[in-house]
């Protein structure tokens, strides 16, 4: 018994001592190259790889934590004045199943590939990432707030690379210029380094410095690179780029504006500028975003903007360094921000009234005159991001009769937004500030609705302690708008606040301000790694007056959220699963008149199991709850509750063919309202260099309560609703072959078809009324009536045969194909030739009934809409 005893005592500490093994950092002294650099060709022979020491010993990260890899690899590094030169040897004892895929740059999901990581800063929080795949294809991105989720794809530095299989299995061979990194002038440099390596076959991943799955932060865990003894390099990079552009379209009888035929030639330069080692200034002078994605199709029947992803580069690259969200979750308010870069150079803003016989031009988007941004992180650990944009005032023009005059559209407008953190305790805490401002140069009366200027400013703090395994995080916003009584008379009355609600005894619409102030933030404390149980309690709040939608992005105010989260993962294989979770929340929401507005909550969980398929589904529960925007404006309508549900199902993404199935039901306490949409994805991948993406869609929306208008009778509003029936079908096609990493071809198609028909109309009544019936009255056939000459509904209340009111018909049928070809050749290091042709057919029908046949046939009978575009630019590095 007493051996039995010392040695269960022996294999614990053995236990313990192995696990600190695994938790110790490691460091790679790095030489200089010698007797010369190495030349980038794959081979690896050069006598200075025999000269450097070589780091190994890598340990698994998935699907095993912590245990050795299936597979061996090897890496060194060297450096000279310039560039830092990388050496990873990815052994295979089955290299014929080594999986290699040609594709665009940033695309390398579906290969094996290898990578490095650099913590240039040193500051725990903020790295460099260069990986490559089998087949040469390059991958680059930012990570930011120490969270391997939050990492900026959009960064593309000018490095080289290139790769090579042979019998032992394949090898990498990087030199990335010093000057396309960030980092302090330092007599020795120290830097966080993590080198890993991905086999896809068996979807392990492997890392040099081993961190634990649930660990809290990322970057912090990284091991040391040291031995640099480097100058900081000039950094002066200019990439001019010129246009030419053709666009045909649908001729209309008449209109001077709309002859069937555009062309235009136009140039501008994007540039880069070392202020030191670790600041850069980035501008663009006349930026063109012709060979960008358009956004996809949408019917949006709320009283809410739509939130589109930024796609432009310029804006992309480096936001996260001026990213100040101020929601929390993925519900509504996860999108709020002060900053949404789709403000700048946004549609222009004004439509003149016209006559019958005036014609009016107006430019699709506002012209970017020049935008300059400073970013980067001091040696004292302070981030700094400064960014100024102007717009031009844009023109519209009105024919009438072949007299031309023009008509401003957009005032001249110059955005400004600057961002300051500060980190202290080496990462673990931080506090950082944000200011805004959007200044508008209005000299047309008629343009008076327009706010003259918007400030914002935000306060933000994170302490993190325990090894970063609990936090605490709270953010302050205040905004401030000014302008004209009519442009604050607007945004009283915006859909966001509703300040002319006629129940709403807390607020006060005032038609004769000029300037209108509001608050918001969040606070939110929990435990987020280190362990398989995580949670957070918190909070979220906007005042009526608190406007973000100059510069930021903002859907609803006057709103007090309180939420609870708590979430269980397994990150290490156990019984079935590769890895699992379940995670259970609830929420409660009231206005700043202190009534309740939703009650809710929901579970969920899913996990992969070890056969690589995988799952993941939630119910969720929402009471019956007060909505203060469903009337657009009027009282406050009690609305039923329901139940929603969803789920996703997925297969093996080692193979050439994937399919993932997504599904959301919702059914409403009325009986009668309910929503189904489900979406399939297939991925297909017919050789290494050929692969398409098809995710087809159906939407079924059945809504007895749906928000018709708003109609005067007498001096009292009629507010009308309706059932609506609505069917949308759609789908998103990709298609990409490379013939290299640098040459490409991309296509990418959306056909999209909606039809929405409305019936059984009615008026509110009690919007209030317990009971669900009394909060509307349905109109009979005694009192609704339709005038299809005029697509007109009449309405007769008193029955006395003359009508009271009318109403548009609200049916609806929306038809559009998006399609996009890219052709992407990358003729020298960073600089780029782009060939495209973008098509759009749009058809509109004031008919609601849906039929997939004919609204196809419909939609390809359309006159196309067509743009052809080449692009060159020259990348100089002075």
């Amino acid at each position: 018994m007493k051996q039995v005893i010392v040695s269960a005592v022996l294999i614990f500490i053995s236990v313990l001592q192995a696990q600190d093994t695994l938790m110790m950092k490691r460091t790679y002294w790095v030489k200089k190259a010698n007797p010369r650099s190495p030349v980038i060709d794959g081979k690896a022979n050069e006598t200075v790889w025999q000269n450097v020491y070589s780091g190994n010993n890598f340990i698994q990260f998935e699907p095993q934590p912590g245990i050795k890899p299936s597979q061996k690899t090897d890496f060194k590094i060297c450096y000279d004045e310039k560039n830092l030169y990388v050496l990873i040897k990815a052994y295979d004892a089955e290299p014929e199943k080594i999986i290699s895929l040609v594709a665009r740059r940033d695309e390398i999901d579906q290969s094996d590939a290898v990578g490095i990581i650099l913590d240039t800063y040193f500051d725990r929080r903020t790295a460099f990432e260069f990986t490559v795949n089998v087949a040469g294809v390059k991958f680059d991105g930012i990570f930011s707030n120490d969270s391997r989720f939050e990492i900026d794809k959009s960064w593309d530095p000018v490095w080289e690379v290139a790769t090579a299989i042979d019998d032992d299995g394949w090898v990498a061979e990087m030199k990335i210029p010093f000057n396309q990194l960030r980092f302090s002038a330092k007599e020795e440099q120290i830097w966080g380094l993590e080198v890993f390596r991905y086999i896809h076959r068996l979807q392990e991943f492997s890392v040099w410095q081993y961190m634990p799955k649930d660990a809290s932060g990322f970057v912090s865990n990284f091991g040391y690179l040291k031995g640099l003894n480097i100058a900081v390099p000039r950094r002066i990079e200019i990439l001019p780029y010129a246009v030419s552009q053709y666009h045909t379209y649908e001729s209309e009888s008449g209109n001077p504006f709309s002859t069937g035929h555009e062309s235009k030639i136009t140039g501008g330069m994007d540039g880069k500028i070392g202020l030191s080692g670790n600041i850069t200034a980035d501008f663009t002078i006349n930026p063109d975003f012709g060979q960008v994605e358009a956004d996809p199709s949408e019917v949006n029947l709320t009283a809410f903007e739509t939130f589109f992803e930024e796609k432009r580069p310029f804006f992309i690259e480096g936001k996260n360094i001026f990213q100040f969200p101020l929601g929390i979750g993925d519900g509504d308010f996860a999108r709020e921000t002060l900053f949404y870069s789709r403000r700048i150079g946004r549609v222009p803003q004004h439509e003149p009234d016209l006559s019958d016989d005036e014609y009016f031009y107006s430019p699709a988007q506002t012209s970017i005159l020049g935008a300059a941004k400073i970013s980067g992180k001091t040696a004292h650990g302070w981030s700094l991001g400064i960014l100024d944009a102007v717009t031009a005032q844009e023109n519209g023009q009105i024919d009438s009769l072949g007299i031309r005059r023009k008509e401003v559209v957009e005032p001249f407008t110059n955005y400004f937004i600057s961002r300051l953190q500060r980190d202290f305790k080496e990462g673990n805490t931080f506090v950082g500030g944000i200011l805004t401002a959007t200044n508008r140069n209005i000299n047309q009366s008629y343009l008076n609705y327009i706010n003259r200027s918007a400030y914002t400013a935000g306060f933000d703090f994170t302490h993190q302690w325990d090894e970063k395994t609990y936090f605490v995080d709270l953010k302050l916003a205040a905004s401030h708008v000014r302008g004209h009584p009519d442009a604050i008379y607007e945004v009283q009355t915006a859909s966001a606040r509703y300040f002319q609600r006629p129940d709403a005894n807390y607020l006060n619409l005032d038609p004769h301000r000029t300037s209108l102030s509001g608050h918001g933030g969040s606070f939110d404390i929990g435990k987020q790694g280190n362990g398989r149980f995580r949670y957070v309690l918190g909070g979220v709040w906007r005042s009526p007056g608190f406007e973000l939608n100059d510069v930021g992005y903002l859907q609803r105010a006057d709103q007090i959220l309180q939420f609870t989260w708590i979430g269980y993962r397994m990150v290490n294989p156990a019984w079935i699963f590769r890895q699992f979770e379940f995670n259970a929340n609830q929420w409660n929401g009231w206005n700043f008149g202190f009534e309740k507005l939703y009650t809710g909550g929901n579970i969920n969980g899913g996990g992969q199991f070890k056969n690589y398929w995988g799952f993941y589904t939630g119910i969720n529960r929402e009471e019956d709850g007060l909505s203060i925007y469903f009337l657009r404006g009027g009282p406050a309508f009690l609305q039923e509750g329901g139940w929603n549900n969803w789920y996703q199902i997925y297969s093996d993404s080692r193979k050439p063919w994937q399919f993932r199935i997504r599904g959301n039901n919702f059914i409403g306490d009325d009986k009668i309202s309910r929503f189904h949409r489900f979406s399939l994805n297939l991925f297909l991948k017919p050789s290494h260099r050929f692969n398409i993406s098809l995710s087809p869609f159906f939407m079924f929306n059945k809504e007895n309560l749906q928000y018709v208008d708003t109609i005067d009778k007498n001096g009292e509003d009629r507010y009308i609703l309706a059932k609506l029936i609505q069917n949308t079908v759609g789908m998103e096609l990709r298609v990409n072959y490379s013939l290299s990493p640098e040459l490409s071809i991309q296509y990418y198609g959306q056909p999209f078809i909606s039809a929405g028909s409305y019936n059984n109309y009615k008026r509110v009544t009690n919007p209030r009324a317990s009971r669900y019936e009394d909060r509307f009255h349905l109109f009979s056939s005694a009192e609704i009536e339709a005038d299809p000459e005029n697509g007109m509904y009449l309405i007769d209340e008193d029955r006395n045969g003359d009508p009271d009111y009318a109403f548009e018909y609200p049916d609806f049928n929306f038809k559009q194909f998006r399609s996009n070809l890219v052709v992407r050749w990358e003729y020298r290091p960073g600089s780029i030739l782009y060939l495209v042709w973008s098509q759009g057919l749009t058809v509109e029908d004031e008919f609601g009934d849906f039929s997939f046949q004919r609204d196809t046939k419909d939609l390809f009978k359309a006159q196309p809409s067509n743009i052809y575009l080449v692009k060159l630019n020259y990348w100089f590095s002075l």
